[in-house]
């Protein structure tokens, strides 16, 4: 599986915008397959984390009921052009992804 991610962060008037797309299959575990009939393995998101020039600003804990390659948004006060947000996760299988972007 390819652990890439999309990450755009942009500050305007003190508020920094943070979108990310998590590249994860997020299969809840009662999916059937189509060609076997059989349950496809629960593979989803545990943890999701942000920070911001190595400080964490934001954590948060996913379970089966998010969407393949979640899109992921938030807001926070604070950060400057330049600065780096930095966004990790660790799933189910204890495969984990990282990912990066300066705001602009």
């Amino acid at each position: 599986m390819s652990q890439k991610m999309k990450i755009r962060a942009k500050v305007k008037n003190g508020i920094t915008t943070v979108k990310a797309i998590l590249y994860h299959p997020m299969e809840s575990g009662s999916r059937k397959d189509p060609d076997t009939g059989e349950l496809v393995p629960a593979h989803f998101i545990k943890n999701v984390q942000a920070a911001l020039n190595g400080e964490v600003i934001i954590s948060a804990e996913w379970g089966t009921g998010i969407s393949k390659n979640p899109y992921w948004s938030f807001e926070f006060e604070g950060g400057n052009p330049g600065d780096i947000v930095t966004i990790s996760w660790t799933d189910n299988l204890g495969e984990s992804g990282t990912g990066e972007a300066e705001i602009k």
